[in-house]
This record gives structure tokens, sequence and C-alpha cells, in this order.
């Protein structure tokens, strides 16, 4: 079975290297590795796992909690594809999308950033919205007031906001959101249990969510 590690790790050397061995001394496979932050002295690196049927996820952090000074942030099962060309395909894809741009976004949205789900929303009357596009997993937003739209930048939606409805806090659903046109049209990522979502990766979002909104734009390729 798959998982994701979020590890913040001592910006260093080798650190990468020593946790590979940890893990690979644990009968764990490495599948990926993306960095999400560096900075004082610290990064953030999301690393996706294959873990032995006969191993239970707790050996994970076992392993890793094996070399100095790396803390483990969160641990998920993770069934995406286990690919680390995800925003190419993306890219690739949304010059033939034309106007099926929202329901690309939303499919493929959830496997560049290891989430649960995606959503393109519309404004609809006060804090109202309009699903145009929604993938599977996702969560209805039907009666659910969104103070945020229009949205007119990136935005985090952390689980604990006053909007968010007592069952997604129960479930610790964090997300963010883009907008996608002028009209202040939404696409939401989510996903259940965290992490949370960092700058880094809404920084990521907002440029591929614009680069969809040119792209969109223009006649299919």
């Amino acid at each position: 079975m798959s998982y994701l590690l979020r590890l913040v790790v001592p910006d260093r050397p080798g650190i990468l290297g020593a946790v590979a061995t940890a893990l690979g001394g644990a009968g764990i496979d490495i599948v990926s590795v993306d960095v999400l932050e560096r900075g004082g002295g610290v990064a953030v690196d999301d690393v996706v796992v294959e873990l032995p049927p006969d191993r239970v996820a707790d050996s994970l952090i076992t392993a890793v909690m094996t070399v100095p000074d790396v803390r483990v942030e969160s641990l998920r099962p993770y069934a995406g594809p286990l690919d680390t060309h995800r925003e190419l395909v993306l890219l690739e894809a949304l010059a033939r999308a034309g106007a099926g741009t929202a329901k690309l976004l939303a499919a493929e949205l959830p496997r560049v950033f290891h989430s649960g789900w995606a959503t393109v929303l519309a404004p609809k009357g006060t804090g109202g919205a309009g699903v145009l596009a929604t993938s599977d997993a996702a969560p209805t937003f039907d009666g659910v007031a969104l103070p945020w739209l229009p949205l007119a930048s990136p935005l985090l939606l952390p689980s604990d906001a006053e909007w968010v409805p007592e069952r997604w806090r129960e479930l610790a659903v964090e997300m963010m959101a883009s907008p996608l046109d002028d009209a202040g049209t939404a696409v939401v990522v989510g996903r259940s249990g965290g992490p949370a979502f960092r700058r880094s990766e809404l920084l990521r979002f907002a440029h591929l969510t614009g680069i969809a909104a040119t792209v969109g734009r223009l006649p299919p390729a």
C-alpha cells in the first residue's frame, strides 16, 4: 500500500539520503519525493512510499524517526498515480481541453497536489455557489455559505475557518482556492485529515490555474 509522508527535515546535504537509507532498511520503497518549501534551515518534503503487505503504517514513522532532527508532520494513505510528471501532464492536457477546462482541472488537480478532491465553483447569489465541475470524493457545497466568493486572489481555507461546516471540521478538511476567471469562479482543492496546505502549494496552485484560465480562452489545439 502507498502512503504519503510529509517530513520537516534539516536543509543540509545527505539528509534525504539518510531518510532513504532508514526506510530501505525497513523494507520500505520510496516512489517519489516533492520538495515543497526550503528556508530557515529546514525543508518540507512530500515523500510517497510503498509499504510491504506485512508492515503496518507506524513502521514508517519508526523508521524515519531514527534519523536525527527529522520530524513527521503527517502520514496518510495515498491512492494517486505514482509519477513525477503530474504538472507537465496537466499542462499538456489543458492545451486540448477548450471548454472542458473546468472538468479537466477537477479531475487532475488532486493528483498534482496529493489531495483528495477538487471542485470548480461559480458565484451564485449571496455567498452561494454553483458547481461547474467536481471530482470523485468531493463534498457537496449545496447550502454551504461561502463568504470568500467571488474569489479575486488565491486563498488558504483551513479546516477551522468559521464558514466550514461542522462535519468538515471533524474530518479536518483542509482546502485552498484559486480564481479561474474575472467573474470570481474558484477552483477548490481539498484533503481530509491534513496536512494543511502550505503557502508554496498555494503559489503552485495559483500558477497552474492562471495558465488554465489563459489556455481556456484559446481554441482547442
